[in-house]
């Protein structure tokens, strides 16, 4: 992973450097110019970028709204409290200095699941792959690439797919389960199944999905592992912990 890290204090990126190289898997260039580290950014497009937000006339809040598009960002601060300015700009995370390795580590990993996340949504690896449900009285194929969610009705489910009409099939949510891979697709609640793939925003409590405009709700029950799956708390729930 390509990484930037822009801060006006040396201990600051020293520390970060040190995280990076525990890592392993880490490319890290530092900056203590904000303008000269913006630049690379543009030139580089790295993976991620580890931003200070108050670095003496600059602020990071106005360098985070020129970073390029797809970049990953995560806020590096002393200064919990100008954090709440960054919320807009869709940062992965919100490390509060000083921070632990362990810390850091998480922050990394949630970058690791996005762009996980990006790869399975450019390129579904089940591009094939099928399922057979009883609908009325004859089997039918459904792709799993062409499901974008599936709702418990009653006695049946009902298969929201991405250019036909939904299906109806009388099987159960646990039958369904069974049949689609596990490690692709997740239920959320006790009436929704989706495909994490296609997952474009969420928290604890909802999902909203690709090229379509419903939210899903996340069941308590089941909000626990669907984090643990996605591996992302909101910077809200971060800085809320850091405070």
């Amino acid at each position: 992973m390509k990484c930037i890290a822009i801060d006006d204090e040396p201990v600051a990126l020293g520390i970060i450097r040190q995280f990076c190289q525990r890592s392993g898997d880490i490319e890290l260039i530092t900056f203590t110019d904000p303008v000269e580290g913006l630049q690379k950014v543009k030139d580089m497009h790295p993976d991620l970028v580890f931003l200070d937000i108050e670095m003496g006339g600059f602020n990071g809040i106005d360098v985070a709204r020129q970073l390029p598009a797809g970049t990953f960002l995560i806020f590096t601060t002393a200064y919990a409290e100008f954090a709440v300015d960054g919320f807009d700009l869709d940062a992965v995370d919100f490390l509060h200095k000083p921070f632990s390795y362990n810390r850091f580590e998480r922050a990394v990993e949630k970058v690791k699941r996005l762009q996980e996340l990006q790869r399975l949504q450019a390129k579904p690896v089940f591009a094939d792959e099928e399922i057979m449900l009883k609908v009325e009285y004859k089997n039918v194929k459904i792709r799993l690439a062409d499901i974008e969610y599936i709702e418990a009705m009653d006695n049946y489910i009902r298969i929201i797919l991405t250019s036909d009409k939904p299906v109806l099939s009388q099987t159960s949510m646990k039958t369904v389960m069974e049949l689609l891979p596990a490690e692709r697709f997740m239920r959320i609640h006790k009436s929704y199944i989706v495909p994490l793939h296609k997952i474009a925003s969420y928290n604890r409590r909802q999902l909203t999905l690709h090229h379509r405009n419903v939210e899903l709700p996340i069941g308590r029950v089941y909000a626990d592992e669907f984090m643990k799956r996605m591996n992302l708390l909101p910077i809200k729930d971060v800085l809320h912990k850091n405070l």
